[in-house]
Parts: structure tokens; C-alpha cells; sequence
């Protein structure tokens, strides 16, 4: 009897081992991620399916042992990601912003590559190329045979383009999609810029080749000039591809803390112009912009462009186009004109670093008139690193949005 269950014993043993030798019969200790599905980041009834991806977007991973991502790539471009948002059977991202679609290869196309230490996976998803979104137009009042930049995202697989109704027969895009340029056509009229791709169209909400729209001051046929300026001119010479008479502010290196704008040189003041129509000013204050075109041809870096109304710095619209973001400065000059926009939302308090306006009665007053007044003063407390020689026309408010 002993024998027979040592015997029984013995072979159950070896059944055990010869199974667990067995490639089915392992158990699954792997901890690389596994991606089962996505859906929106706000849920809401009837919205957290998703069919498809467009850049930008924030959405949510779902699967297993997604924490500790180190990288995470989508259509082969890597995103960034805050790991706090992540659990192990879910991670909310972002979609890169700008994916090169025409530039991508073939076997990274439509896929979201997760990295963690275990391991890594490949996931199949749609993701597609969204309408163009056009941002600013290098200059908005161009003229035939003037070179022109269009900026904004999604410029891929472009398939027209118009200008002032007229239409571009001939562009460059930039890889990343984010710019295209051109050479102006001939023009007959005043129109929005239209861009059509493959994946839908884009419009400027203002005209290009338009001179009159919302016009303050064009020193032409709309000349509400007052006084301050170095003078008016017609001059090609002085400042080439102008369309008319425009203002000069010419000064040498302005002393730190310079503020006298009032000298002869540093401002453009106008006579009281309708900066907004009444019926208008309920409006959200974001809706309209100040624009105007300048000419920079000499290196430009330091003193401050000022725009007010009424003479008064309770809000103001600054211009420094010498300095980036983080206060970094470096010579600015343009080959030829460029299209400035200020939001109205951007006439801030403080000498332009606080607060906006809240309305649009807040920042112009209930009849949304007065002057315009565009000052050059250094409130450094270094001296300017060069003089200036600036030239401005076609001041305007238009709607942007």
C-alpha cells in the first residue's frame, strides 16, 4: 500500500513539473503597458467615444500598467505629459499640438507608442490632420509681388489658397504645418484670406488689401493726423512698398527712463476718431483688434511703442517686437511692411503689464470714441541699444473674431 502511494505521490510530482515545464502553462508575470482603448478627457452624456485623434487634443489612455510612462508618442511624435494624471489602467494626455502629417512614415502613421521601464506598445488609432486655423498674416495690406507669411496650424496638403479674392497659384509650406508663404497676385478687390485643405477650410475674419475698414488713420483718403511725428511721406525711397502717405517717428538712442514723447519724432496723434461703432461696444472686448502696418528697415532693439486713447496711460497697448516672451532682446527690422495686431483685450493696466479692460465702455468710454495716440518712449533703466526709424500707416480697429 505504501508503494503504490509513494508510486501515486511520485507521479503526480512529475506531472506538476512537466506541465509547469509547459509553455501554456506559465504564469504571466509581465508588467509592460497595455493600451485597451481611448475616450475623451470630459465625459459627458453621449461625448466620452472617440473615433479619431487631431493634434491638440486631450484625451485619456485606457489599459493596463501605464504608470511610470517615460515617453509616449503619437503618429511618431513624442508628447509631453504630466505623470500625476496617471493611474495603472488609465493616463490623460495631450495629443502633440504639431504632428508634420505629410512628413510622417508610413508605419508610424496612426499609432500611440507607450514607453514605461517594463516595456512598451503599439497602438493602432486614427489620427488625422484637423481643419486649418490661420493665426496672423505677415502683412494683411500687401500688394502685388510682395512677398507674404501666413501663420497658424494645420497648413498640410493645401489645396487653394486666395488672397483679397485673388487666387495664390503658387505656395510653401512649413514641414510642421505651422506657415505657408507666397507672392501677392494681382488684386482687384477687398476679401478675406481663404485657405482650403484636404482636411477643410480656413478664413480670415478681416479683408485683406483693405485700407478703409475700421479705418482711424491711413494718412490718405482717411487722414485724422494731428501732430508729433517726424514728418509725412509718400516716399518709395524712404520706406519702399508704401500705398500712400505715412507717418515717420526718427530718433536717435533714447537716455534711460525716457518718457517725453511729446518731443517732436516720438508720437502719431490723431484728431477724436470712432474707434468702435456704438452699436458695437457690448461686444466682447476681444472681438476687435487695433492693427496697423510698419516699417522697420534699420536694427531696432529697445523703446516701447505705447498706444492709448485720449492721451491717457490708464490702458495701453504696447509694441516691443525686439523682445520675446522671456525679455530676451535682439535687433527687429522687417523687409518691408508687417501687420501689428493689439487685441483691444490686450490694452492692459499698468503701463500694459496688468489687468484688461472688462468691457469695451470700460476700456474706450459709452461713446467708443476719441484719439489715438502712439507714443515711443524707454521705461528701461538702461539707455536704448539703438535709435529708431520707424514708419506707420493704415491705423484701423477691425473685428478678429
Amino acid at each position: 500500500m505504501k508503494k503504490i502511494l509513494y508510486r501515486s505521490v511520485h507521479c503526480c510530482l512529475l506531472l506538476c513539473l512537466i506541465m509547469a515545464s509547459l509553455p501554456g502553462c506559465k504564469k504571466e508575470t509581465s508588467n509592460a503597458p497595455v493600451i485597451t482603448g481611448v475616450r475623451n478627457f470630459a465625459l459627458a452624456p453621449g461625448d466620452s467615444i472617440v473615433n479619431s485623434l487631431i493634434p491638440g487634443q486631450w484625451i485619456v489612455l485606457l489599459g493596463h500598467n501605464l504608470k511610470g510612462a517615460t515617453q509616449i508618442y503619437f503618429n511618431g511624435v513624442v508628447t509631453s505629459f504630466n505623470s500625476a494624471l496617471f493611474s495603472d489602467t488609465s493616463a490623460a494626455v495631450q495629443v502633440p499640438s504639431v504632428i508634420p502629417f505629410p512628413s510622417i512614415a508610413a508605419d508610424q502613421l496612426n499609432t500611440i507608442r507607450y514607453i514605461t521601464p517594463h516595456g512598451s506598445t503599439t497602438f493602432t488609432f486614427n489620427i488625422v490632420a484637423p481643419p486649418p486655423t490661420i493665426e496672423s498674416v505677415s502683412n494683411e495690406n500687401a500688394q502685388a509681388g510682395d512677398s507674404v507669411r501666413v501663420y497658424g496650424l494645420n497648413f498640410f496638403f493645401i489645396k487653394n489658397i486666395t488672397f483679397a479674392g485673388s487666387p495664390v497659384t503658387s505656395w510653401k509650406e512649413a514641414d510642421d504645418g505651422t506657415s505657408f508663404g507666397f507672392v501677392v497676385p494681382s488684386l482687384s478687390q477687398s476679401a478675406p484670406l481663404v485657405i482650403t485643405t484636404e482636411s477643410g477650410t480656413a478664413a480670415t475674419v478681416y479683408n485683406m488689401n483693405d485700407v478703409t475698414t475700421g479705418a482711424l488713420c491711413n494718412f490718405d483718403d482717411v487722414n485724422t493726423y494731428s501732430w508729433g511725428a517726424t514728418g509725412t511721406s509718400n516716399s518709395n525711397s524712404l520706406f519702399s512698398g508704401n500705398r500712400g502717405y505715412y507717418a515717420i517717428l526718427q530718433n536717435g538712442n533714447l537716455n534711460a527712463n525716457e518718457w517725453s514723447w511729446w518731443n517732436t519724432g516720438r508720437s502719431i496723434n490723431t484728431n477724436g476718431v470712432q474707434w468702435v461703432p456704438a452699436d458695437s461696444l457690448n461686444v466682447p472686448i476681444g472681438d476687435y483688434a487695433l492693427k496697423f502696418e510698419v516699417n522697420a528697415p534699420a536694427p531696432w532693439n529697445g523703446g516701447s511703442i505705447y498706444v492709448v486713447k485720449d492721451y491717457s496711460t490708464g490702458y495701453v497697448g504696447r509694441y516691443e517686437p525686439w523682445k520675446d516672451a522671456d525679455g530676451n532682446t535682439s535687433n527687429y527690422s522687417t523687409a518691408g511692411w508687417r501687420t501689428v495686431t493689439i487685441p483691444l483685450s490686450m490694452f492692459l493696466k499698468n503701463n500694459g503689464t496688468g489687468t484688461a479692460a472688462s468691457s469695451l465702455t470700460e476700456l474706450l468710454g459709452s461713446s467708443g470714441s476719441g484719439s489715438v495716440n502712439i507714443w515711443l518712449i524707454n521705461n528701461s533703466p538702461a539707455p536704448t541699444a539703438t535709435g529708431t526709424s520707424l514708419a506707420f500707416d493704415n491705423i484701423r480697429v477691425v473685428k478678429i473674431r
